[in-house]
């Protein structure tokens, strides 16, 4: 019980709170630039529903059939929904998730044969979304469905037609890759209801609890029950619910949804922390709120409402993931399949490092600090329950999905920054244990041979992609090679630059390129950078040769010079081989050999200001800006990959972008807006003017930071901190070259 005292205190605390929060509301409705639906046809692989920053929760509507197009579970050009489900991957290629999946109908409602099963037709007509927000008409029952969630919780609102209706909740429902292992429903209350979802999929052993509210009770329930076999043996059971309801023209029912890692009873205190009331319209203007704070620390000036949109959704889709894995409270579900317990941080999972560690992190770093900080120790604690850092992880699950140990590069960049107060001794011993795994896809050999060989794999190497784990693997042992040098510990340092520069043993003289490469130390015979080949990851000799981002001047000099490295780039966004119509799903975005669907390339068009043509960076840049990103659901020209994909259009809108996301500096391009400007948390603000920037005038003309001639091709990183003016005179035409 709490005495007088406490009691006033808390609520003088609270009502600070809320005066805090009323005054750092911002006046600007940043929401109203974001469209969720781009990404949601073509490759995007997007989903449209509702999700706090960075939330647990992403509720949104599923189409209810399996397919590489449904991997989010929803495809724009589909025309069915078959339930709202509560956990979704943004972009990631990868089919996995759909927890908790409900789906309101009035009798009798439509069932289909499986996969399908209970649906209902809907039209894009009678659909609309916007950050934190969905809502859809599905057509059949005359039901109204509106989203949004906290960060833990998905708040569902049904306005129902009069009639007989029902609530059904499917946890048996499984699609792509997912597979339902056991699950549970428990009825609490006449209102109430809690369980959980087990499953197999991308995320291995993925456990799901939930609690549930309705605002109205339910007139009785049905249970349905089904053994779950696997190989002849039932190893769970798949609960089907149905709650029914007597309903009134125009009758609301809100569901309250909230999820945890952990038990039944860590998503009961998520739910009284998040969403103790019955009150969609509250929980939606708290959710718009925080997405207008997030949005609005960056901020643009500019007349064209298209350019507007494109940019505050990619900056909406930067802050999908990572996501929170961690309840309330702050226990989680380790790797180890253990319960663990924060010491006050948030955990964070749902890491696409391959793609993330290029932009988005790095990003990270200027609109979320604090979120970096709790990332960092996140991997720290991934470590010490699993024995290494992470690759691509969900939900307490290693999916070991790509390649790399690309959470080296973001613990670095956040030490080198000084972000956090993170154990730096504990996180570059994570760093230098996990890059000397000897019987981990293939790193013993390349620490003994100094690349890895494409003749020989291991129980992790099935896939092989020998080429591109060399040169990743180089890139990270740079990275840590950074940290250790910083931290004063040279003897390492120099092991790990040394290890940096193995990309220099897959690089074959007589081809020109990066080759595969045998335990004998002979490259593979035969060899076409135009082939998509085991031996390269998800691209071909062309869109890996420039993977070398920690190193620029050497991978130059290996080109033959300058001049050579510059026509190798202008056959790089002019090839395209003759009868060569059909390329890979990752292949996408495709401006000669530069693939801007796939992530490997996204650092290649600012290499030109390496060279000293930076208006080819300056074209090359404009030209995916206004062709490859636009207003519309296939408005993406590839998997958003959490994010990577629109953090590349964000730092490109600004006017520059992290060529070597460790190097703390980043390469002049071209301005999309006439200003910007990013709110730090140090309290300055960071602006970028380019009063003449217009679709024709793409070109810079000259330089000015803080007022004075500017003299280099990049912006650092201590530029952006002190808030500095960089202020940019554009032009039709190539400008002179304003760097030394």
């Amino acid at each position: 019980m709490k005495t007088p005292v406490l009691a006033l205190f808390i609520s003088l605390v609270a009502l600070g709170a809320c005066m805090s929060n009323q005054q750092t509301r911002p006046s600007t409705d940043y929401t109203q630039w974001v469209n969720p639906f781009i990404g949601t046809d073509f490759t995007g692989n997007t989903y449209p529903g509702a999700q706090a920053p960075f939330g647990m929760v992403q509720l949104s509507p599923d189409n209810g059939l399996p397919g590489w197009d449904r991997i989010s579970g929803y495809f724009y050009p589909d025309s069915t929904i078959a339930g709202f489900s509560h956990t979704h991957l943004s972009g990631t290629g990868a089919g996995d998730l759909y927890d908790i999946s409900f789906m309101p109908v009035t009798l009798p409602y439509q069932e289909a044969e499986a996969p399908l099963g209970i649906y209902s037709k809907f039209s894009h007509a009678d659909e609309e979304a916007s950050a934190g927000y969905y809502r859809v008409l599905l057509k059949d029952y005359d039901i109204h469905v509106e989203l949004t969630a906290t960060e833990r919780c998905g708040i569902q609102r049904y306005t129902f037609p009069k009639g007989e209706s029902a609530v059904f909740l499917n946890l048996k429902k499984a699609m792509n890759w997912d597979f339902t292992n056991n699950s549970y429903i428990e009825v609490i209350d006449s209102c109430t209801i809690q369980g959980y979802r087990f499953s197999e999929g991308w995320a291995r052993d993925q456990h799901v609890y939930f609690r549930t509210r309705f605002s109205k009770p339910f007139a009785s329930v049905e249970m349905d029950t089904t053994a779950v076999t696997l190989k002849g043996k039932r190893v769970g059971t798949a609960y089907i619910a149905r709650f029914n309801f007597e309903t009134e023209e125009g009758e609301q029912i809100v569901l309250s949804t909230a999820l945890s890692g952990v038990s039944m009873e860590g998503a009961a205190r998520n739910m009284a922390a998040e969403a103790p009331h019955n009150d969609f319209d509250k929980y939606l203007a708290e959710t718009r709120d925080n997405w207008n704070r997030q949005l609005g620390k960056i901020e643009i000036t500019g007349d064209n409402k298209d350019d507007k949109v494109n940019f505050y959704t990619a900056l909406y889709h930067t802050m999908i993931a990572p996501t929170i894995y961690s309840d309330v409270d702050g226990a989680y579900y380790g790797p180890d399949k253990k319960i663990h317990q924060t010491d006050g941080w948030v955990n964070y999972g749902t890491f696409s490092l391959w793609d993330t560690y290029r932009a988005a992190h790095p990003l990270f770093t200027y609109t979320e600090p604090q979120r970096v900080n709790d990332m960092v120790k996140s991997f720290i604690a991934f470590y010490e329950q699993n024995g290494r850092l992470p690759v691509w992880n969900f939900w307490g699950s290693e999916t070991d999905m790509m390649i790399g140990y690309h959470a080296v590069p973001v613990i670095a960049d956040a030490y080198l920054k000084g972000i956090g107060d993170f154990d730096a001794e504990k996180a570059l011993e994570a760093c230098v244990t996990t890059a000397n795994l000897d019987n981990y896809r293939g790193i013993g050999l390349y620490k003994k041979l100094g690349y890895i060989p494409y003749n020989i794999k291991d129980e992790y190497n099935a896939e092989n992609w020998s080429l591109s784990k060399t040169l990743e693997y180089a890139f990270d042992d740079y990275c840590i090679a950074e940290m250790a040098r910083k931290m004063g510990k040279t003897q390492l340092a120099d092991e790990f630059y040394k290890r940096s520069q193995n990309y220099r043993n897959v690089f074959n003289p007589a081809s020109g390129f990066m080759q595969p490469i045998d335990d004998k130390g002979v490259f593979q015979p035969d060899f076409s950078p135009d082939d998509y080949t085991a031996h390269i990851c998800e691209s071909n000799g062309w869109q890996y040769f420039w993977s070398v981002q920690q190193d620029i001047k050497g991978l130059i000099t290996l080109a033959g010079g300058k001049d050579r490295f510059a026509e190798k780039l202008d056959s790089m966004f002019t090839y395209i081989p003759a009868g060569k119509d059909d390329l890979p799903l990752f292949s996408t975005g495709m401006i000669g050999q530069y693939a801007h669907g796939n992530e490997p390339s996204h650092h290649v068009i600012y290499l030109y200001n390496k060279v000293r043509q930076p208006w080819k960076t300056q074209k090359y840049a404009a030209q995916v800006m206004h062709d490859l990103y636009f207003n519309a659901p296939a408005g993406l020209c590839g998997n958003e990959d959490c994010g990577q994909m629109s953090a590349w259009y964000v730092f490109s809108a600004m006017g520059f972008y992290p060529v070597n996301p460790l190097g703390g500096e980043y390469e002049i391009g071209t301005p999309l807006f006439p200003e910007i400007q990013m709110h730090l948390d140090n309290g300055k603000t960071f602006t970028v003017l380019a009063p003449g920037v217009s679709r024709e005038n793409i070109y810079i003309q000259s330089v000015k930071v803080n007022g004075q001639p500017y003299d280099k091709s990049y912006i650092t990183h201590g530029q952006i901190m002190d808030g500095a003016t960089v202020e940019f005179e554009m032009g039709a035409e190539p400008g002179k070259i304003w760097y030394r």
